[in-house]
């Protein structure tokens, strides 16, 4: 099963995209509470330690961020080896000719490790036959195709969930819209009835001070 064809939500279906004016409003108070808020760590919190990566992770940080391709795996030690280019007169004892000595010397090792098992390999499969070989293949098949049956199911099962929820969240909609209003009517309410109880309480002590004098 693709991916592209996978539901992966979990936010909510039945609220309102805010509008441009009300996510600027939004962000204009966030940004005021940080404003009064101090964003300095508190003193019992330890400072963050230096990061020191080795030559080798930073040189893979600075591949990763030039976008370079990776190369792994350098085919060409397992390719026949050229002697190094020394004359007869160089000098035995000469670091620079040691180098090159040690550098063929390692490539030879790794081609004939890799020549000796795929002669191996080979010598295997003339002896018991391709259908050994073609089994062994055809049962690494099964088990992959066992795997993505498991993982088709589970994203299956995934995707049913995800409907199941946005179906029940689209069902009580309208019971969540009206408790919504009500709860907003019901806060207006208080409102007034605070800004009658204050202006009344203005009233009376304004009675109180004109009987008084």
């Amino acid at each position: 099963m693709s991916s592209l064809n996978t539901v992966h939500d979990s936010l909510p279906y039945i609220d309102v995209e805010p509008s441009a004016a009300e996510r600027a409003a939004a962000e204009a108070l966030i940004a005021a509470e940080l404003g009064i808020v101090s964003t300095q760590p508190h003193p019992s919190v330890p400072p963050f330690e230096d990061q020191h990566f080795s030559p080798l992770i930073e040189a893979e940080i600075l591949r990763i961020e030039n976008k370079q391709p990776l190369n792994a795996i350098d085919l060409s030690r397992y390719e026949a080896q050229e002697l190094p280019a020394t004359s007869p007169d160089s000098d035995e004892k000469d670091p620079t000719t040691l180098i090159k000595w040690r550098e063929a010397l390692s490539k030879a090792y790794t081609s004939h490790t890799y020549l000796s098992g795929r002669q191996t390999n080979l010598a295997l499969l003339e002896q018991f036959g391709k259908n050994s070989w073609l089994i062994g293949n055809s049962q690494l098949e099964d088990v992959l195709r066992g795997l993505e049956r498991e993982l088709a199911e589970r994203k299956a099962e995934i995707d049913g969930v995800v409907i199941e929820r946005k179906n029940a969240q689209e069902g009580v909609s309208a019971e969540i819209k009206g408790l919504e209003e009500g709860w907003k009517r019901g806060v207006g309410r208080v409102l007034e009835t605070e800004v009658a109880a204050e202006q009344l309480r203005r009233e009376i002590l304004e009675k109180r001070r004109q009987g008084a004098r």
